[in-house]
């Protein structure tokens, strides 16, 4: 049987201390870390860029196919990628935890495997955070910590007309990944001695289960001296992110379905649930890739980069936002990603 050490036997205080024993302090930036009442942090003249997230179980994830391990790295990475979609560096998390008594010492040591290895891949430092009791269920909020020189971070609000619009990576993977696994699940809730079948689908799974903040862009963009005008993350879906540019600069944009980046297991795995491809890499959500628009002057250096994809571009100041289908045919962008508050 397996062991399991149950949460009261070590006390709140026992607990901090159990979960963070092997946390390594690695960055210079971190002055005071774990074990006092606030962290303390010197980035050196430099400005700090500071964003946090909330994952609710049964609302954000659940653990009947997530497991602990790739939820505690996911919790970490997709609030780097915030920090990244800034153009800023990652350099410190916090992380609070609230839990039912449903979980043991040894589920948590499992979620902080995961933690562990997301701070280790990205050179961020774990510095704090807190834990407390839940009525029923995990709640997880993390708070992402970064660093950028004066003045050089990237908003939502900067892109010119006629700026170019571009997107790292592939999109609508997760969204399938997600459709697939809830599939499995309720398959397993109807008929609980049938083994699921993924079909082998690791680009889709994975890009749900365990995605990666876009860390080799930003390098790549700082290496070729290009500085975007306008940037974020997509968590909510193509649809919504190109909104908050749009909005943020007050000008109108284009963007062409057939330069959409989409995989072929996502293109495979779409038909399989008769969903059109487009319609998952617009308003899928949860890729967390980066959609950005930088320079005309740029394009020579970006046309050829293999973690890029130009898609579109900006137009008059006060335009509107619409996609141009294969068939040649417009029509105007609307956000049907992700809701928070949905019912």
């Amino acid at each position: 049987m397996e062991n399991r050490t149950e949460i009261n036997q070590l006390g709140e205080f026992g607990l901090i201390e159990h979960l963070t024993r092997d946390n390594d302090i690695n960055r210079a930036e971190t002055i005071l870390s774990i074990g006092d009442d606030a962290a303390v942090i010197d980035h050196f003249g430099q400005q700090t860029v500071v964003s946090t997230d909330l994952l609710i179980e049964r609302v954000h994830f659940d653990l009947s196919y997530f497991p602990l391990k790739h939820l505690g790295y996911k919790s970490v990475v997709v609030n780097l990628s915030d920090i990244y979609a800034m153009n800023a560096e990652p350099t410190q998390i916090t992380l609070s935890l609230a839990f039912s008594n449903r979980f043991s010492i040894e589920a948590l040591d499992e979620f902080y495997e995961g933690v562990y290895a997301a701070c280790e891949k990205y050179n961020v430092d774990l510095v704090g955070g807190d834990t407390t009791s839940s009525q029923k269920g995990l709640l997880i909020s993390v708070t992402a910590i970064g660093k950028i020189p004066e003045m050089k971070y990237v908003s939502r609000r900067g892109a010119g007309s006629n700026d170019l619009i571009c997107v790292s990576g592939d999109l609508g993977a997760a969204y399938l990944g997600l459709q697939l696994l809830e599939r499995e699940k309720r398959i397993f809730v109807e008929s609980p001695g049938v083994q699921p079948d993924l079909g082998n689908r690791k680009h889709t799974i994975g890009r749900f289960l365990k995605p990666e903040p876009r860390a080799d862009v930003i390098k790549w963009l700082a290496e070729n001296n290009i500085t975007p005008t306008s940037m974020i993350d997509l968590s909510d879906g193509l649809s919504s992110e190109l909104l908050h540019l749009h909005k943020g600069s007050n000008k109108g944009l284009v963007v062409y379905e057939e330069k959409i980046p989409i995989h072929v297991e996502t293109a495979e795995l779409a038909e399989e649930f008769n969903i059109n491809p487009l319609v998952s890499a617009l308003n899928g959500g949860e890729d967390y890739e980066l959609l950005f628009s930088v320079s005309q002057s740029d394009f020579e250096k970006i046309k050829n980069c293999a973690l890029v994809s130009v898609i579109g571009h900006f137009t008059e100041e006060g335009g509107t936002a619409e996609v141009v289908t294969t068939a040649n045919n417009k029509y105007a962008l609307k956000a049907q990603g992700w809701n928070a508050f949905q019912k």
